[in-house]
């Protein structure tokens, strides 16, 4: 095995400030999010069944857009059913498969959260940054984003 190209000092410090920016992002936006008895994980599922056709998506599907596994989908999903915020249905055309679907609750409860939680993003991250420095995040996360996505 070669030996392991170190960080420099430079990359060090931007390795950890990445690391302390989504770390403490996301724990603002959980808590945030804790107040309408919702956690970040909650909230993106909603986001993603209330984007979709139907309101509904494969539970697969989900389980890939949400960055999850299945079996650790299948417990937040249950957790979520029993408050009522989404169903689960079989899908007709294959036994094997399972929908999660957005119920009426769930729905009334994006459409009143959406707003609180667009303004803890603004406020805790895109309003700290110019448009070009917006620009530039983009551009420089998206090659990565894209390498992750291949290695999964």
């Amino acid at each position: 095995m070669s030996e392991p190209r170190w960080l420099s000092p430079f990359e060090q410090r931007a390795w950890r400030t990445h690391l302390a920016l989504h770390k403490l992002l996301m724990h603002r936006l959980d808590r945030e999010l804790q107040e309408h008895q919702l956690s970040l994980n909650d909230y993106e599922i909603l986001v993603n069944l209330s984007e979709s056709p139907g309101r509904r998506m494969r539970m697969s599907d989900l389980a890939d857009a949400t960055i999850q596994s299945r079996s650790r989908l299948s417990h937040q999903i249950s957790r979520m059913e029993a408050k009522g915020l989404v169903v689960r249905e079989d899908c007709r055309d294959d036994r094997r498969g399972t929908f999660a679907v957005l119920t009426d609750q769930g729905w009334d409860t994006i459409q009143r959260v959406a707003p609180v939680h667009v303004n803890g993003v603004r406020e805790h991250f895109v309003d700290r940054l110019t448009d070009d420095q917006l620009i530039e995040l983009e551009a420089a996360f998206t090659p990565i984003v894209e390498h992750l996505k291949k290695l999964r």
